[in-house]
């Protein structure tokens, strides 16, 4: 009997762990595409970029929290929220566009 509740309580704590993995592993697809969303318009419509990141966010299931043009290149902040008690909310940044001096692209997470 007590062995039986170890494995149970053990398979839970793993299946909690993989959950919180999956949950942040959606925030960063969603701010990577978000991200790259916004640097798609920044050429022919750069007030549109913010506008494009948000749609895409919503259709990931994050919820834009910020949006930075700054020049030919976009930074995205998204949040997904919490989908059990237990797990956390994330927010998680992305930068996509052309590199600007002083602002390499990659690394923001």
């Amino acid at each position: 009997m007590t062995a039986g509740l170890l494995v149970l309580c053990g398979a839970a704590v793993v299946c909690a762990l993989l959950a919180v993995v999956v949950a942040h592993e959606r925030a960063v697809a969603a701010a990577d595409l978000a991200a790259l969303a916004a640097a798609d318009r920044l050429d022919d419509a750069p007030r549109l970029a913010c506008t494009a990141a948000e749609t895409v966010a919503a259709a990931n299931g994050a919820r834009l929290r910020g949006c930075t043009v700054d020049g030919f290149a976009v930074t995205v902040t998204v949040e997904v929220a919490r989908t059990w008690v237990v797990l956390p909310a994330f927010q998680v940044s992305s930068r996509a566009g052309l590199p600007t001096p002083g602002h390499p692209l990659g690394g923001v997470r």
